[in-house]
């Protein structure tokens, strides 16, 4: 797999400003997706071999069920909306990242396979009846996942709970992970500056009926009632450094978290806005603690 050296843009270090929405935002935005794409096969994968504490720690671990569920729902969502674009580039680039979100289902699938982790049965993936929706959901799903998921991958390297070939193995997908929602949140921007003005009502109330069925479903899953997979996974992205085995405070995870996030999107060009609604609510939440 190359390295992130390999796939960093050339614009990395910023250039001239590329007003929101505008074509050049369209294309940087999307050409970053596509020019930082690692072509790497998930059957070609050769996952580590792992002493029996490792590899029994790993597969107790439970997210498999929903991590899996999650990824091949999500390249369904994003195919769906992609099928209807017009634009040529936005086209290709969406459609490369539902491919992306597809492969990870897949590296997951193999990962079960070669650690005998088992598996509830999958979900039957269907076809959104909003693929404008879908997509959004995915999106700033994502956003949450992906903040906390960054700090939770460092918490495992640096504690030695992942051994660091098992580190290796995943880093594609973290990076991947971090190019999506840079490449959504700066679909967002550009959307809202080039739809038709009678859209921009509904789509608003779009975005706050996603965030109010993303944060009931968080409130829900964090009450850790009964032992459902939905429960179980989110407890672990809440309580995930006990699950790793270090003992780690809120606001030091909440560090951790911020670091890592900022780490894994420098690479690309700063004109590029950010996710900015969750590093924000935790730096208002570490400013509250702190007070």
């Amino acid at each position: 797999m190359e390295s992130m050296s390999a796939l960093a843009p050339a614009a990395a270090a910023g250039g001239a400003p590329a007003p929101l929405g505008s074509e050049t935002h369209k294309t940087l935005f999307c050409r970053t997706l596509l020019d930082t794409h690692d072509p790497y096969r998930p059957a070609l994968i050769e996952w580590p071999k792992l002493d029996a504490d490792t590899q029994g720690k790993i597969t107790s671990l439970p997210i498999w069920d929903i991590a899996v569920a999650t990824e091949g729902r999500a390249g369904m969502n994003v195919r769906t909306f992609g099928e209807a674009v017009s634009d040529p580039l936005l086209k290709e680039a969406i459609m490369m990242n539902a491919f992306e979100e597809s492969r990870h289902k897949l590296v997951l699938a193999d990962m079960v396979q070669a650690y005998g982790i088992e598996l509830a049965p999958e979900p039957e993936y269907r076809r959104p009846r909003d693929p404008e929706f879908a997509f959004m959901r995915t999106g700033y799903s994502e956003c949450i996942d992906s903040f906390f998921g960054f700090g939770l991958f460092d918490v495992a390297r640096r504690s030695g709970f992942f051994p660091p070939e098992l580190v290796d193995t995943f880093e594609p997908v973290m990076r991947e992970e971090g190019r999506h929602i840079l490449f959504f949140v700066n679909w967002v921007a550009w959307w809202r500056r080039n739809m038709p003005w009678w859209r921009r009502p509904w789509f608003e109330l779009k975005v706050i009926a996603v965030w109010i069925v993303l944060i009931l479903e968080r409130i829900d899953m964090a009450k850790g009632m009964g032992s459902n997979t939905k429960a179980q996974e989110n407890n672990f992205t809440l309580n995930g450094s006990k699950e790793l085995g270090v003992e780690i405070s809120f606001p030091e995870l909440a560090r951790i978290c911020l670091a890592e996030n900022d780490r894994r999107l420098a690479p690309y060009d700063r004109r590029l806005i950010r996710p900015r609604f969750v590093p924000g609510a935790i730096r208002f939440v570490l400013r509250f603690m702190r007070s």
